[in-house]
């Protein structure tokens, strides 16, 4: 996209303006037969440009070439939309996916009042726990620190996909909503037989069973324990609240956002500095901001490593040189920039809570922002690519190729 606008003689910005699906276009059928639920690539993009200051930045950026600074600024857009939540069974099958895109869950309500979730879907630092009884606790009404989530052990948590793709909350969590909804359901009719009334007329708000239009009503902890007595249940009730499900989605998530880097460029050294980046991503609904912004700065971290640091190196007879991390160069928190994060909110409407995938959202957006914002900075002197990582060796070497090594 910046080619062609550099072709055009157009702002980058602008020429992808012209090409994207606007938000009264959704839900929307690509070319590829892909059907994009929602999303609105405009407010995410106007959001990150103010906050970037955008067009300070690109004056600031013409004045440095108009004086030959040779440190000059670059300005790098990546305006991404993701495939997340991987799914559906039937869509995976029709490409010869060797397995479906279904996830599963068991909730357990204990006579305590406690609740166990079993998932399928393990984490390995997405926060699963905490959101898990989350969604578990607002379910049911009950408080946030009396639900345990049980996740990894094969001999416990005997079905499952498992954690990829974005997929955990659209797809994992959605079947741990499932179940407590059934769960509620089994409470449901307990409590009109203890309350000696219809099912129908039992209404259920934040943990308690309640008789439309009367004050009878009953904890759904205090249906637990008499779950568990079993003295007075209806007839034909089996006597226990366990509930499983399996949530096989009708659509994949997509997510999207608008991420803009700034980054200074001296053409003499080739070194870079990034000046400020801003990342406002679309991630539908959220469950936990921390847990997001967690996810979002893990991912920029690791799409500006692959930008400017992280690199396999081999000799000419194939051996790898960077086996350590003596040699292999991972950033620390000093090496990275502040980011600036924020988000737009267009919930999904493929799945009852409306969230989408957050996993790779930083990771997608921040490489291609970075290197585009190098290239920008170099354009002036011919440059028009760069090859990852951009090292001040490489950028160094790329302006002394350029126009018979002239720089």
């Amino acid at each position: 996209m910046d080619e062609l606008a550099a072709e055009l003689g157009m702002d980058p910005m602008e020429i992808r303006r012209r090409n994207w699906i606007r938000h009264e276009e959704f839900p929307y059928t690509t070319i590829a037969g892909l059907t994009y639920d929602s999303g609105n690539y405009e407010a995410a993009t106007d959001r990150a440009m103010t906050l970037f200051g955008y067009d300070k930045l690109r004056a600031e950026q013409a004045d440095r070439r108009e004086r030959r600074d040779p440190v000059q600024l670059g300005i790098g857009i990546s305006t991404y939309t993701e495939m997340c939540g991987l799914a559906p069974s039937r869509v995976l099958g029709s490409l010869a996916y060797g397995a479906g895109g279904w996830e599963h869950a068991n909730v357990r309500m204990l006579p305590t009042g406690k609740v166990e979730v079993v998932t399928g879907s393990s984490p390995h630092g997405q926060g699963h726990v905490t959101a898990w009884s989350q969604i578990a606790a607002d379910a049911l009404g009950v408080p946030f620190e009396d639900v345990s989530v049980i996740h990894g052990d094969t001999a416990i948590a005997t079905k499952g996909m498992d954690t990829y793709g974005s997929r955990s909350l659209v797809v994992g969590g959605m079947a741990v909503l499932q179940a407590c909804e059934k769960v509620k359901e089994k409470a449901r009719q307990v409590a009109a037989h203890m309350l000696e009334a219809s099912a129908d007329d039992v209404e259920f708000d934040q943990g308690s069973f309640r008789v439309r239009g009367t004050g009878a009503a009953k904890t759904i902890q205090e249906i637990a324990f008499a779950v568990f007595a079993a003295h007075d249940l209806p007839d034909g009730f089996e006597p226990r609240l366990d509930a499983d499900a399996t949530f096989d989605p009708e659509n994949f998530s997509f997510p999207h956002g608008t991420h803009l880097c700034a980054i200074e460029v001296d053409t003499e050294t080739g070194q870079s500095r990034i000046r400020s980046y801003v990342a406002v991503d679309d991630v539908g609904k959220v469950v936990n901001p921390l847990i997001v912004e967690g996810q979002v700065h893990g991912g920029l971290a690791q799409g500006i490593a692959q930008a400017l640091y992280e690199e396999a190196v081999y000799d000419s007879e194939g051996n790898l040189l960077t086996t350590t991390m003596a040699d292999y160069l991972i950033p620390s928190a000093a090496d990275l920039p502040d980011f600036v994060t924020d988000r737009t909110e267009t919930p999904a409407t493929s799945n009852p809570l409306g969230v989408k995938g957050v996993g790779e959202a930083g990771t997608i957006a921040s490489t291609p922002a970075v290197v585009n914002a190098i290239v920008d900075a170099l354009r002036p002197h011919g440059v028009h690519d760069v090859r990852m990582p951009c090292t001040p060796e490489r950028i160094w070497r790329t302006l002394q190729s350029v126009n018979g090594g002239a720089a």
